[in-house]
């Protein structure tokens, strides 16, 4: 089946406002001018799409040009997001539409790898994203949050290692914060270089004075920081019962780390500390004296999307030697269907098209999920979507793909 015929092209910034009204109805949402308004310097318009029926915006997308951590350095990548189709079009092509559209934009430009946030774990598959990274929701409760001995220097009570802890307004401390995010980007696969306009973004919030920020430095530099709120709240027996939402706590050494869970862990008043978005591998975890006190449900992160397979696999490097030959199937990028020879290792590698037989074969998909390194293939080999066409295959490609610590992306875009 063809897409339909509607008109995608990107818009003009006199077209914003109905970009974002169609937007807005395609979530359900109502969301004020100024957090329209606060989104609009974000945009390259050239990199927008809108579906058209005759006159009428009827869909939205958006690619972000990215700079993201992947294994072993930082790679050119699309963020897709601002994705909608009126209630109205729905289930009528629109979205493959605009999607095959996009995918073809980035080819052209030469960006080997997409990356989303998806509201819906079923809707981008079929467009080759494979869920590649997973996150944690989790909830600590006062009393129950109790460090292992040995754990860091005191952490929070005077700091230790020579550290201390620093109450900041957010908006005059982004350069600071943004040192420290700096500093760690390239250590974990799946994160994002923020610009000016993008910590502007991660600090905007409606009520003013509402997120806070606590810093951990030393002498030297800033080692760390915690973005969050406060959500005040007393029972019916005036006990007081707030709740800490952690927004982002990044951190560059473990002291700092430590410090920093310690003193929102510690907060009077407060019962318990959430955060929406943690790594499945988050440290705490092993700070933790009853691991089992943090409360976690594991939900799917980052989206990636392999749009050039031989640059997106030259891209990144390999956790041990590989010389493998792939073949994928790629119904929606016809360009990296085939057999592609992929040879390489810690310091780098060459993928290349090849007439030679394939020892593994799998879908596009499973190659993005696999990407950032945070899954591995046996799990989908065991599901029948990856053939192991050579003994030994995956999982010698599964090992030379993984990488340690897993992806994360604190920010959704």
């Amino acid at each position: 089946m063809g897409d339909a015929p509607y008109t995608v092209r990107p818009i003009g910034e006199a077209e914003y406002p109905a970009f974002w009204d169609v937007l807005m109805e395609s979530f359900g949402v109502t969301r004020p001018i100024e957090n329209r308004e606060a989104n609009r310097p974000l945009i390259d318009f050239d990199r927008t799409l809108a579906a058209f029926d005759d006159r009428l915006l009827i869909g939205t997308a958006i690619a972000h040009a990215f700079e993201m951590s992947v294994p072993g350095g930082v790679l050119p990548v699309a963020g897709i997001t601002k994705v909608g189709v009126l209630p109205s079009h729905r289930r009528r092509g629109v979205l493959r539409a605009m999607m095959r559209r996009q995918l073809t934009d980035l080819h052209e430009r030469g960006e080997a790898v997409a990356a989303l946030f998806s509201s819906s774990g079923g809707f981008y598959q079929r467009f080759g994203f494979g869920c590649a990274s997973r996150d944690m929701a989790v909830r600590v409760r006062r009393g129950e949050s109790a460090f292992i001995t040995g754990a860091p220097g005191e952490a929070g009570r005077g700091g230790g290692h020579g550290l201390r802890l620093t109450v900041a307004d957010p908006d005059e401390a982004w350069p600071r914060l943004s040192a420290v995010y700096d500093a760690q980007l390239a250590g974990r696969p799946g994160q994002f270089a923020r610009n000016g306009a993008w910590w502007h973004k991660r600090l905007y919030h409606r009520e003013p004075n509402a997120l806070r920020c606590v810093i951990a430095e030393d002498d030297a530099r800033a080692r760390g920081y915690a973005l969050f709120f406060v959500e005040q709240r007393v029972t019916a027996e005036r006990i007081p019962d707030d709740q800490i939402s952690i927004m982002e706590l990044v951190a560059v050494d473990p002291s700092a780390y430590a410090a920093l869970w310690r003193h929102l862990l510690d907060r009077d008043l407060a019962s318990a500390v959430v955060a929406a978005r943690r790594p499945v591998d988050d440290p705490l975890l092993h700070l933790l004296a009853d691991p089992r006190r943090l409360r976690a449900q594991v939900n799917d992160g980052l989206w990636v999307r392999v749009v050039d397979v031989d640059r997106a696999l030259q891209g990144r490097v390999y956790g041990c030697d590989i010389d493998v030959v792939i073949e994928v199937h790629d119904p929606v990028c016809a360009w990296n269907s085939g057999r592609w020879h992929l040879s390489g290792g810690a310091a780098g590698a060459r993928c290349e098209r090849t007439m030679r037989s394939a020892h593994i074969a799998m879908p596009i998909h499973i190659l993005g999920a696999a990407y950032l390194g945070g899954v591995g293939l046996q799990g989908p080999a065991q599901a029948g979507l990856v053939r192991e066409l050579n003994a030994g295959a995956v999982d010698a490609l599964s090992r030379a793909l993984a990488w340690d610590p897993a992806p994360w992306c604190p920010m959704v875009f």
